[in-house]
């Protein structure tokens, strides 16, 4: 079997004014990510790691910042529009691995929507999909609270 890996990064800044969404759902906090979309960095990591593994560019190629279709797209929208260019590229997945960074808000509690969110999405089994979350240790702009970033690996399979 052919096998590819693609790896997902993104990071916004947490500004005033607006919702966090992270992994396709609403997380409670005082702040939320500045971006044209809804700035999800879970599942622009997402996509990334998909188009890259495909060998298909990355996502500011598909969906531009300058293109006023995509202000305030829900990233969903996003990642169903990269899944089917992956499947329709003839790759299936296998599994996604995704790393959040944050100092606040915690996340244990929302990872097991946002997985369950993300397999809706993309129709396979939650067992398919892992989500950690983590700190910078007060390092850097993710530990004086001024954004969030996230990481993903995706195995894909012809």
């Amino acid at each position: 079997m052919n096998f590819r890996v693609g790896i997902g990064h993104d990071v916004h800044r947490l500004v005033v004014g607006r919702k966090l969404i992270l992994g396709g759902i609403e997380v409670p906090h005082t702040r939320g990510l500045d971006g044209h979309s809804d700035a999800d960095v879970v599942l622009h990591a997402i996509c990334d790691a998909f188009l890259g593994a495909a060998g298909l560019g990355d996502i500011g190629e598909h969906f531009p910042n300058t293109d006023e279709q995509y202000k305030g797209i829900s990233s969903t929208e996003l990642l169903k529009q990269v899944y089917q260019k992956v499947q329709m590229a003839g790759w299936a997945l296998e599994n996604v691995d995704v790393m959040i960074l944050t100092e606040s808000p915690k996340l244990q509690a929302f990872k097991p929507k946002m997985k369950y969110h993300i397999a809706q999405v993309l129709g396979i089994d939650q067992a398919q999909v892992n989500i950690k979350a983590g700190t910078n240790e007060g390092l850097g702009y993710i530990g004086a609270k001024e954004g969030i970033a996230a990481y993903t690996v995706v195995l894909l399979r012809k």
